[in-house]
């Protein structure tokens, strides 16, 4: 307990505190600030920047609304800025309800609301946008709160944050919103070497506890074990409720979690009969507070189904049982929009209804007003009529394949209560305001659109920290569902890591480089670049690697002490020694790679009827060969002398195989009837027997590969065995404990030197990429020597003139409005008159090539298109790529993504007026899908009007197709739409 003088002490600072803006700022909450919620907004009323690192629902956007009240109260301006739009437009409704209509606007990159407002949302694109435009909108800003800063982790987007980090004025506060990562010391510091005074705030706390469960066949099971009673640790004292969880994610997994994964991987043999597991039983979720772990003594009931160990999923199934235990509203994360969708469907089939008779009055009502808005001949395609069925019945999809309305609605229904099973892909995890008291994994890994890769524990915290709602729930439930071979530890592991590292994505862009070049020169944008957050992650590795080098260097300077000869050099000997090993070596592989070419010769080269002797790894013994193979795939199908069919490989010969004879076969013998089988190696056997000769030209074994570049390998072993004879240490009685120190030397060595190789390639790598993006601009013509003296054309960037200062051409003016992953490729397009030529319609369909990428690969023939002239402008736009792809190539530049024709025959038709289900009959793209990527093209076509050297007449174009593909679904929005440059006169675009 407190003494009077420390009671005295605190309520005075209380006093104290209520007189600042805080103190206000906390009388206008109706709740209690968190310590860390405290501490991080006293941060930033003494100057500070601050990064703040909280679990998912901890409640950190206090913090930046805290900094819009700061703001405020000084008569500055503040951007709020997020990583999506459907997020602005959140945090948009949120701020307006606070502070007014008047004073809060919206910017993104379709949607301009009040854009000089003292506090604007806006997605992170857009302010990076006005920084190199200078855009006067940056007049007066005092601050800047950069909600899910992680994001910048993002492979695509990422790189947009910490451009805004390096170049937002000096003067400007910034409040850094972030999940919780394992290295937040270091990206605090990193704000702190860019920003200036930078406090970091972590809090690992959840506010709402987060129990781990399992789900087998339809039954809940705690995932780790603890004795929840008492609360206490194995001293006896007792402990915080989140320390209990703590606590408890240290202790052992659910002996009957792992009974049970035991048990499904059994025979089904053994499972069959009538085996039933004395199961723990179930909390009931809706009665207790999340301490008591007393599991009521039923029986769990056996895995019935499939032979694998488990039935189908069924969803039904599982949100009846949730449902029964109290569980929901839930949200399940399923991996993939058709299992979104496809979830949705079975629980209609199945009569799932989980709203009362009142919520569906509300949700009918909500829904016919939004139908009110789209266009009645679209309603059908877009799937309305079973859309508004699962929202009346309380369950919906949320993906990004929707249509922005339907996720909208979706979205604030679920935070309104109204909803009760959401089935969603990840993209949900990302800040949007739908908590839920439970929330389900189906799997544990994903398709990353080349391959299935298990989700990691940042990925795993991020996705259930979406349960348990403040203020609402006593506790929130993450719930996995087992699946056959899914081992409980595994789980346990996600679950008992809490944190990830931040890792950079930074590279430079063309487009960047050209906005750094144009407003701080070539040499001052190098060391704005060396000041990224990749490149101080970089530079902080270097320090240890630096320190092993060093390490090493000292033990090489004893090794060759250790190896001195008083003879001479041996470590001159010892290189001799590793030369004539390394040529021997050679020279082996050689012959290995000889005789394995020899070997397919042979192979390939068999026909039916061939008998040939298979030894090698299998000992196959004699063998008739049935099915020849070509030589890219030599693997002939034989017979074994006991009848059996199998194929031999190369890996089946230590030697290339002779033909010891051959029979003659039918046409097409039967080879998978056994009795042909065994009939074809009784004749086998007959043949070796009477020894009938081999058929004529039957393939011999031999190594004729006269001049093949294997050849000379061997030369030179006898010279170096000479020299080495030759050399004064070869006589040295202590010769072979020499060696062995040389043998460690020059292990040593090459460690060392590898160590040496990472150092150079970290050390200046930003600057480097630069450097490397600058080459390519030189040589396009964007950039130009500032002096007089001319630089011939190079390639790369010759080294003399890496320091060389440079400048802007007009072409590179035009390229600094051009944002985008194909922002180079779009500014050669227009250079080459591609473009020039194209009607509106034509325009709006080529657009579809600058931002369209297909979730998967599309290697097919070029799609016909419907004009002749939109076909040539296509054929010319990916001769214009070929041409760029190989200069980056020679530049060591990653390549710009290629140009994608899937969209571009929908869009032309969506533009010459036709229905979305008409525009899009012949392609497999959701509606969603389709909405999202029309305004992508919205956004480029609105660049491509506003770049300085367009003339009038193309950019009235690019302005009569942006007209012709806004409309319908696509021109919807949930706030007020005005066009972007009524506000900022052409002064910003969101990009991509």
């Amino acid at each position: 307990m407190s003494s009077p003088a420390q009671r005295y002490a605190e309520s005075r600072r209380r006093a104290a505190e209520a007189k600042t803006e805080l103190g206000v700022f906390k009388a206008r909450q109706t709740f209690e600030l968190d310590e860390f919620q405290l501490q991080a907004c006293r941060h930033l009323e003494a100057g500070k920047a601050v990064l703040v690192a909280a679990p998912t629902g901890a409640g950190k956007t206090i913090v930046g609304e805290f900094a819009v009240h700061l703001s405020l109260s000084q008569k500055k301006k503040t951007f709020y800025t997020t990583p999506i739009k459907a997020l602005s437009n959140q945090k948009f409704h949120e701020l307006r309800q606070i502070h007014g209509t008047d004073r809060v606007g919206l910017l993104t990159g379709d949607t301009s609301i009040n854009s000089e407002a003292d506090v604007v949302v806006m997605t992170t694109e857009v302010l990076r946008n006005m920084l190199y435009q200078e855009s006067t909108t940056l007049d007066d800003l005092g601050f800047v709160v950069m909600d899910e800063v992680h994001y910048l982790a993002d492979r695509f987007r990422g790189a947009v944050w910490e451009e805004v980090i390096i170049h937002l004025p000096e003067s400007v506060q910034v409040a850094a919103l972030s999940a919780t990562v394992s290295n937040a010391e270091e990206f605090g510091a990193w704000l702190d070497t860019v920003r200036g005074e930078t406090a970091v705030v972590v809090s690992e706390h959840r506010p709402v506890p987060l129990w781990q469960h399992m789900m087998v066949d339809y039954q809940l099971h705690d995932l780790f074990v603890l004795d929840y009673d008492t609360g206490s640790d194995s001293s006896g004292t007792e402990l915080p409720h989140d320390a209990v969880q703590l606590t408890a994610q240290t202790q052992l997994v659910n002996p009957e979690l792992q009974r049970l994964a035991h048990y499904s991987q059994a025979p089904a043999s053994r499972r069959s009969g009538g085996h039933r597991g004395r199961g723990r039983g179930r909390r009931d979720y809706r009665r207790d507070s999340g301490r008591s772990n007393h599991l009521a003594g039923g029986e769990v009931s056996r895995l019935s189904g499939s032979p694998k160990g488990a039935p189908r999923l069924s969803r039904p199934r599982m949100i009846r049982a949730l449902d029964r235990e109290g569980l929901l509203p839930c949200i399940t994360f399923i991996f993939s929009r058709a299992g979104c969708e496809a979830a949705v469907e079975q629980c209609l089939h199945h009569g799932i209804q989980l709203t009362s008779s009142q919520e569906a009055k509300q949700i009918a009502s909500r829904v016919e007003e939004m139908g009110w808005e789209l266009p009645a001949e679209d309603l059908s395609v877009l799937g309305f009529d079973s859309f508004r069925e699962a929202l009346i019945n309380g369950v919906a999809a949320h993906h990004a394949g929707m249509l922005p309305p339907f996720k909208e609605l979706v979205e604030n229904l679920y935070a309104e209560g109204l909803l009760k099973a959401v089935f969603a892909t990840e993209t949900l995890a990302l800040g949007i305001n739908m908590p839920a008291r439970t929330v389900v994994l189906e799997k544990l890994d994903k398709f990353n659109g080349e391959s299935h890769q298990d989700i990691t524990p940042g990925e795993y915290t991020q996705l259930t920290g979406r349960a348990g709602r403040r203020g609402i729930d006593v506790e929130g439930h993450a719930v996995v569902i087992w699946q056959p071979g899914m081992d409980p530890r595994q789980v346990a592991g996600l679950a008992s890591k809490r944190t990830y590292p931040l890792n950079s994505s930074f590279s430079p862009s063309y487009n960047m480089a050209v906005n750094l070049t144009a407003q701080f020169g070539r040499r001052r944008a190098r060391t704005i670049l060396e000041s990224s957050f990749a490149q101080f992650q970089a530079d902080r590795g270097v320090v240890g690697l630096a320190r092993d080098v060093a390490k090493r260097e000292s033990s090489l300077a004893g090794y060759e002490e250790s190896m001195a000869c008083h003879l001479g050099s041996f470590l001159e000997y010892s290189e001799l020694r590793r030369r004539l090993s390394e040529q021997q070596k050679d020279q082996a592989k050689a012959r290995t790679r000889q005789r394995k070419r020899e070997v397919i010769r042979v192979l390939s080269a068999l026909e039916p009827g061939d008998v040939i002797e298979v030894g090698g790894r299998r000992h196959l013994g004699t063998c008739l060969v049935v099915h020849s193979a070509p030589e890219h795939d030599p693997r002939p199908g034989v017979i074994t002398e006991d009848g059996k069919l199998r194929n031999v490989t190369v890996e089946d010969f230590a030697q290339p195989p002779e033909v010891l004879t051959s029979i003659r076969l039918p046409r097409k013998p039967q080879v998978k009837v056994p009795k042909i089988r065994r009939d074809l190696a009784s004749a086998m056997r007959t043949a070796l027997r009477d020894r009938t000769p081999p058929r004529k030209n039957a393939p011999q074994p031999g190594f004729g590969f006269v001049g093949d570049q294997d050849a000379d390998l061997g030369l030179g072993v006898e010279e170096l065995q000479a020299e080495l004879r030759r050399h004064p240490c070869h006589a040295c009685p202590d010769r072979e404990e020499h060696a062995r120190w040389a043998d460690r030397w020059w292990t040593l060595r090459r460690e060392t030197d590898q160590l040496k190789t990472k150092i150079d390639r970290r050390t200046g790598t930003i600057a480097k990429t630069f450097d490397r993006v600058c080459g390519v601009l030189f040589e396009l013509g964007h950039l130009q020597p500032a002096t007089e003296e001319s630089i011939p054309t190079a390639d790369p960037l010759p080294d003399e003139f890496q320091s060389e200062e440079f400048l802007v051409t007009e072409r590179g003016q035009r390229l600094r409005r051009i944002y985008g992953e194909r922002d180079l490729f779009t500014e050669l397009l227009m250079d080459r008159g591609v473009l020039g030529q194209l009607s509106a319609e034509e325009l709006a369909s080529f657009s579809t090539l600058l931002v369209y990428q297909a979730k998967r690969d599309d290697e097919g023939a070029m799609p016909q298109l419907p004009t002749k002239k939109l076909s040539q402008a296509v054929r010319s736009g990916l001769e214009v790529h070929a041409e760029l792809e190989a200069l980056e190539k020679r530049h060591h530049v990653e390549p710009t993504a290629g140009p994608e024709l899937g969209l571009a025959g929908p869009m032309y038709h969506w533009a010459t007026g036709a229905s979305l289900r008409a525009a899009l009959a012949e392609s497999p793209l959701a509606a969603g899908d389709f909405v999202r990527w029309t305004k992508q093209c919205i956004d480029v076509l609105d660049q491509l009007s506003a770049v300085p050297t367009a003339t009038a007449k193309f950019a009235n174009r690019c302005r009569d197709a942006v007209d012709l593909i806004a409309r319908g679904v696509v021109s919807y929005s949930s706030v007020s739409y005005q066009p972007l440059e009524e506000d900022l006169d052409d002064d910003v675009f969101d990009g991509f």
